[in-house]
């Protein structure tokens, strides 16, 4: 009678452990994606002018820009806003996307070597064909300025879409990652669906 009672109670020890471990082994190889969508949908109050600004100049939903600030650098709290790619500022743009791919040093992904002084001048930056966008009437297109660069960003996100709706052709232009274009789109909707 007692090796019966110590042989369920092992299997019950060794059923429990089984479980356990199942739990844990699904808990580590979940997709890693957002799980809270009531913290993850906040947006810095700060910012909310900025993109609806933007929305208004070109057309691309605020939201949507919200959702790239917050893929790109989680509203600007990524220290330094530099990429190991070379990518800049809080909507990380590359130079060459930034100033204009016809820059003469522009190649590959993008970093070029554009002189600074050249990277923020509105009229190089008409000269190459980029987006960079001066918005706050200081002189500089700067892709570390937030107005500047949400700017950019709408400017991009418009030209390849956004403002008709094409918002996976235009996220994906914006980084060619279908990763990228979920966790974007993961936010925008989350944005759209608040309260």
């Amino acid at each position: 009678m007692k090796k019966r009672k110590l042989k369920k109670s092992v299997k019950r020890k060794l059923f429990f452990l089984l479980v356990i471990a199942a739990l844990v082994y699904i808990a580590l190889n979940q997709k890693s994606a957002p799980q809270n969508s009531i913290v993850e949908s906040s947006i810095p109050e700060e910012f909310i002018p900025v993109y609806q600004a933007a929305e208004q100049e070109y057309g691309v939903p605020w939201e949507l820009l919200a959702a790239h600030h917050r893929v790109e650098t989680r509203f600007s709290t990524m220290d330094p806003m530099l990429s190991p790619a070379g990518a800049e500022g809080p909507l990380q743009f590359m130079p060459c996307t930034f100033v204009g791919w016809s820059h003469p040093t522009c190649s590959g992904l993008g970093k070029g070597n554009i002189p600074n002084q050249d990277k923020v001048n509105p009229a190089v930056i008409k000269k190459y064909g980029g987006y960079g966008v001066d918005a706050n009437g200081d002189g500089k297109a700067d892709p570390y300025d937030i107005e500047d660069a949400v700017f950019s960003a709408a400017a991009y996100l418009k030209a390849h879409g956004a403002a008709e709706g094409k918002l996976k052709k235009a996220i994906y232009s914006y980084n060619h990652s279908d990763q990228y274009v979920e966790d974007v789109l993961h936010y925008f909707h989350a944005y759209t669906s608040r309260e």
